[in-house]
């Protein structure tokens, strides 16, 4: 297995993580999903003139963004 394969199944495997770690903070699983694509959605529209991340798609965005959210709410009080 190359270098390129070994950092995309770390990748992977740290997105699942954070999205397990957003479903065990989420107190209602459909809620936070609705919550989930709606930010996604957004971000696709948002983004169109940003070309700099292309590589990773607005759902993951939203995701990450999401769980740095609920398990660090320090960065919402600054």
């Amino acid at each position: 297995m190359n270098s390129n394969n070994k950092n995309l199944k770390f990748k992977q495997t740290k997105i699942n993580y954070k999205i397990e770690e957003l479903l065990e903070a989420a107190n209602n699983r459909y809620k936070i999903t609705i919550q989930v694509a709606n930010r996604a959605k957004r971000k696709k529209y948002e983004d169109v003139d940003i070309i700099d991340d292309t590589s990773t798609k607005p759902i993951i965005r939203a995701i990450l963004e999401m769980v740095d959210e609920i398990t660090q709410p320090e960065i919402l009080s600054d």
